[in-house]
């Protein structure tokens, strides 16, 4: 399911829901529920995020992959973007904000060069500056799975610190 999954950026959510169907009936597979049962629960404890998670999970990576420049020059070359600073606790950080573009219809809204920058754009920064691509994973997929399932700070820092 997540193969090529960025080409599914900012499509609708009725048009994900056959995807999200897909990935509920195999967690219920896995461990042998009934349509009846809850599935959010299933899917946080394999670990899954929901499928629009998904694909925010890659086209944010491809995004980190762009601004350090491992990524085809192709890629590197559709975004741009430009230092922020913004105070947080009593320390200055330093972000780097990747440029909008404008479109003018909902086709053009799907394009890298403008879904990319708005995932960019609306994570937080202490995901942002992380330069380590695999630190920047774990991170994402942490501040993901807290969007998807509603879970405290508290809770995530305590289960990674379990299964280190």
């Amino acid at each position: 399911m997540d193969n090529c999954n960025a080409i599914l950026a900012c499509l609708p959510a009725s048009t994900l829901m056959s995807l999200q169907r897909a990935q509920n009936a195999a967690a219920r597979l896995v461990f042998g529920l009934d349509r009846r049962s809850s599935i959010s629960t299933a899917l946080r404890d394999l670990h899954w995020l929901p499928v629009k998670h998904c694909i925010t999970f890659k086209v944010a990576t491809l995004m980190h992959q762009a601004l350090h420049r491992r990524c085809p020059a192709y890629l590197a070359d559709l975004v741009a973007f430009s230092s922020t600073d913004s105070y947080r606790q009593l320390h200055a950080t330093t972000t780097k904000a990747a440029a909008i573009q404008r479109t003018r219809s909902q086709f053009g809204r799907r394009v890298f060069s403008v879904c990319g920058p708005d995932v960019w754009n609306s994570l937080p920064p202490y995901v942002c500056t992380v330069d380590s691509n695999s630190s920047f994973r774990r991170a994402l997929k942490t501040h993901l799975f807290q969007l998807a399932f509603n879970i405290n700070c508290f809770y995530v820092l305590f289960y990674h610190f379990l299964t280190m």
